[in-house]
């Protein structure tokens, strides 16, 4: 039966089984980004290559089975220290990130094309990224540690009949972190981000974009995309949700800096620094959330375990229920998926038979969004099993 709270979801989202063995003693985290396991990822779900290094795969255990697939910059075969490999998008050279925007750009716009409805389905993509200090075998850290985009819709009927997530869910409460900038900085936060020079994206009342079925996004900066689906294809749009970025990198650095050693020196690298000094580091109620997070950090050893010193964030570019397409930001301090940013945890379970009904029409899908980035000179195809000529083939389950 539908729920009809305006709430966060639980969405149990089948899969079919990993056809590979993770060795004994090896975390799952570490053993996913092996070089080993990437070359595999790529021989058994790639879908397209470029000589930039970015790889447009299915995802093996993903998060919707409508459309859902990701684009990484996989340096996994290069750069053989997963620590040391790319994970923001900061990181790239101009040439990377053009490619890397215009990627992203096709997708959406292909899901878009294909989900015309906002009553009917929610379309988003986004980035969730963590520190170059994070260890590999600790929870929270993504399967895949490398600079990645998600691309995924759902159907809202199944969102609204889905049962209501748990309150405390770790992923949704970012292990208190999330309240702490909800409840101590979200007017710094806005007030820091309003200063930022845009010209396609327009700021969003606080919480005008959130999503009538679940609630969420809850008080995080938004800007509303002016002129939706047509402003991908400007130069400005991606310029300027580089911006968004580098402003929250900013803010990061300046309160993660604060609460490690009450350092209120504005960063040398910093992009927005007038507005370090003027709008944060003036501010009482930024240090007073500084000081809080200090103290627990001091008294509480697992709680101070989870404090990811470095920039951790997600990033979304979402459309909401009135058919705009919104871009929000925030802090990304377990490792949570872009899913839950909007108030959906999914909850994976292996099961080949409900994955094998709907493989073949996702499958379908996602050749059709490769054959577009392939038409544009964006890559080139993967024969992986399951597509061996570009058309589906079920696997051999026997």
């Amino acid at each position: 039966m539908a729920q009809n709270t305006s709430a966060p979801r639980e969405v149990i989202m089948p899969h079919r089984k990993l056809p590979l063995d993770i060795p004994d003693r090896v975390a799952p985290t570490e053993f996913f980004n092996s070089p080993c396991n990437l070359r595999h990822l790529a021989r058994e779900n790639g879908l397209l290559r470029n000589p930039m290094g970015f790889l447009l795969y299915r995802k093996a255990i993903g998060h919707s089975n409508l459309f859902d697939t990701s684009i990484i910059f996989d340096t996994s075969q290069r750069v053989l220290d997963p620590m040391g490999r790319p994970v923001r998008r900061d990181q790239l050279t101009r040439e990377e990130n053009i490619v890397f925007s215009r990627m992203t750009k096709v997708v959406l716009q292909y899901m878009l094309e294909k989900y015309p409805d906002p009553v009917k389905h929610l379309v988003f993509c986004g980035e969730a990224s963590l520190d170059a200090t994070w260890p590999l075998n600790k929870p929270g850290v993504p399967s895949i540690r490398m600079i990645h985009n998600h691309f995924m819709v759902f159907d809202n009927n199944l969102l609204a009949s889905a049962r209501l997530a748990a309150h405390d869910d770790p992923n949704l409460t970012d292990s208190g972190h999330n309240g702490l900038f909800l409840d101590y900085l979200s007017d710094v936060y806005l007030r820091f981000f309003k200063v930022l020079d845009l010209e396609v994206l327009r700021p969003l009342t606080s919480d005008s974009g959130r999503l009538k079925i679940t609630g969420y996004p809850q008080g995080l900066p938004s800007w509303e995309i002016m002129g939706g689906v047509d402003a991908l294809e400007d130069g400005r749009f991606w310029k300027e949700y580089d911006l968004v970025l580098r402003g929250f990198l900013d803010f990061y650095r300046a309160f993660f800096s604060l609460v490690a050693s009450e350092d209120t020196r504005v960063p040398a690298n910093a992009a927005y620094p007038d507005q370090i000094e003027n709008i944060l580091l003036y501010s009482d109620d930024f240090h007073k959330a500084a000081r809080m997070l200090r103290l627990q950090v001091i008294e509480d050893p697992a709680f101070a375990n989870e404090i990811r010193w470095q920039p951790a964030y997600k990033q979304l570019i979402y459309r909401d229920d009135d058919g705009r397409l919104i871009v929000t930001i925030s802090q990304n301090s377990v490792g949570n998926a872009i899913t839950e940013l909007l108030g959906i945890v999914v909850k994976r379970v292996a099961d080949d038979d409900a994955y094998a009904r709907a493989e073949p029409d996702i499958v379908r899908q996602l050749l059709e969004a490769r054959n577009r980035l392939i038409q544009y000179n964006l890559g080139e195809p993967i024969n992986a099993p399951c597509w061996p000529n570009g058309v589906f083939v079920a696997a051999d389950r026997g």
